[in-house]
């Protein structure tokens, strides 16, 4: 079975074809050609992977599903949520927006945190969600350099590491991204493979 996985981002794509079984090929934007910047106009992490699969599907033809993700602080009343990417500003620099977040709790004893990932699924016609939460908290600075994005300061409940420092493998398995992927591997093996 062959699907496009809306995204431009080689770190994704890797983290999520290990997840998918042998028979699935996944075809990332780049593969069919899609070069498109899709704005991410919603106003919720399901909106805008709803966005980014409806571009691909419509524009393209393509059985396709997109995720979102989002850092969510408690002290923060959820920010950076669902402008994560480009919370430090429209560059979507992660160094920046971890130092910016870094910044902004800067002596907040509070530092728990989630992330959450939401995948929308378009195939033959029809639309599924699908979400993945991990729980954790933010530390007071950066630690190792896997993973990408925030994961060198975000520690996922239950590991004295950050995801910047836990193996691929783990991550995948305890992750929000891994857990929503989990989810759509399950419906796609009863559904369709």
């Amino acid at each position: 079975m062959k699907i496009i996985f809306a995204t431009h981002n080689p770190h994704k794509l890797k983290e999520v074809t290990e997840l998918l079984p042998a028979s699935v090929q996944l075809l990332s934007l780049n593969d069919i050609g899609c070069f498109d910047e899709i704005p991410e106009t919603g106003k919720t992490l399901e909106e805008n992977a709803k966005i980014k699969a409806d571009h691909v599907t419509e524009k393209y033809g393509y059985d396709c599903f997109s995720d979102d993700t989002g850092l969510l602080i408690d002290a923060l009343n959820g920010a950076p949520g669902v402008y994560s990417a480009r919370y430090a500003g429209e560059q979507k620099n992660a160094k920046d927006n971890m130092l910016k977040v870094l910044s902004d709790l800067k002596g907040r004893t509070n530092r728990k945190a989630h992330f959450k990932t939401v995948v929308h699924l378009n195939i033959n016609g029809q639309s599924f969600c699908f979400d993945g939460i991990v729980n954790g908290h933010i530390t007071e600075k950066e630690y190792g350099t896997a993973g990408f994005g925030y994961d060198p300061i975000f520690q996922p409940e239950g590991f004295d590491k950050t995801f910047g420092e836990l193996a691929a493998g783990t991550k995948n398995a305890i992750g929000h991204r891994g857990k929503a992927i989990q989810k759509l591997v399950t419906f796609l093996k009863k559904k369709v493979l």
